[in-house]
C-alpha cells in the first residue's frame, strides 16, 4: 500500500504531498482563486505522473535494446473539459526527444508501447475519456 502525506501550509490553497521517502512536491492554486501562485496546481500534477511513467517506461525499454540516450526531455500539452463539474483532461500531446545515439524506429516503438500499453497514468486519463496523442524527435550527438 502507498502511503503519501499531505499538508497545507498556508492560510490559502498551498499544500505539500511527502511519499514515505521523504520526497515531496508542493501544490497551490491560482491567483484567480485566492492561491498564491506557489507550486503545480493538482490537475497539472497529473500530467507531471504521466511524463514520470511513460519516461520510465521508455528509458527502461531502451537500456534493454542498448540504446544510449544522452538527453531525454518531453513537452507536454493538455486541454480541459469547459464548463464541467469536474473538469476533466480531454486532450494531451506528449513531444518526446531524444539526443543519443539512438535508432529513431527504437525510440517510436519505446513511446508507442509505453503509452499505448504499460504507462498507468496513461491508462487512468484514457479510462476517464482522454486522447492521448504523441510524437517523438531524434537530435543527433
Amino acid at each position: 500500500m502507498t502511503t503519501i502525506e499531505v499538508k497545507r501550509i498556508d492560510d490559502a490553497y498551498a499544500f505539500v504531498g511527502t511519499d514515505s521517502n521523504g520526497h515531496t512536491i508542493r501544490t497551490d492554486g491560482a491567483v484567480e482563486i485566492g492561491g498564491h501562485n506557489s507550486g503545480f496546481r493538482p490537475m497539472q500534477t497529473l500530467l507531471m505522473g504521466l511524463g514520470g511513467c511513460s519516461g520510465v517506461d521508455i528509458v527502461s525499454i531502451l537500456k534493454k535494446q542498448r540504446q544510449e540516450i544522452n538527453d531525454f526531455t518531453m513537452t507536454i500539452q493538455a486541454e480541459r473539459e469547459q464548463g464541467k463539474e469536474p473538469a476533466l483532461w480531454k486532450y494531451v500531446h506528449i513531444h518526446f526527444v531524444f539526443k543519443g545515439t539512438v535508432d529513431a524506429e527504437k525510440i517510436k516503438k519505446a513511446c508507442a508501447l509505453s503509452i499505448d500499453k504499460y504507462c498507468s497514468v496513461a491508462a487512468t486519463l484514457r479510462a476517464a475519456g482522454c486522447t492521448i496523442e504523441w510524437d517523438a524527435e531524434v537530435i543527433a550527438d
